[in-house]
């Protein structure tokens, strides 16, 4: 059970961590963001609706109140995760990289926090 907590903290962390390092540049570097997201043929008026969804979502995972919201914030990053993965790899920008690494932390954390938190 130690290790189990171990993986889920460690994969959970990484996971925030993207998605804060996501946000942070979304807020910071506005219209650059504005501008890979025309390139990838995604509207550019949720940029700042996302970056926000994801620190909700941050939020929401490590305070560990409310289920059902913990499971649609998993779900929300497995969305942008995965869609996130998809447009570097159309685009072929090399940004792929952290969306692996996300999505592997996703998945790590969603499993063991199944196990470790209730």
């Amino acid at each position: 059970m130690k290790t189990q907590k171990i993986i889920y903290w460690i994969t959970t962390g990484i996971l925030c961590a993207i998605m804060l390092y996501s946000a942070t540049m979304y807020f910071i570097n506005t219209e650059m963001i504005k501008g890979f997201f025309e390139s990838f043929n995604y509207p550019t008026y949720i940029v700042i609706p996302l970056a926000i969804a994801k620190i909700l979502g941050v939020i929401t995972i490590l305070s560990n109140k409310v289920t059902w919201l913990k499971e649609w914030a998993y779900a929300g990053f497995f969305f942008d995760v995965v869609l996130a993965f998809t447009a570097h790899m159309v685009a072929e920008d090399g940004g792929a990289l952290f969306s692996i690494i996300a999505f592997f932390a996703l998945i790590g954390s969603y499993t063991s926090g199944k196990k470790v938190r209730p």
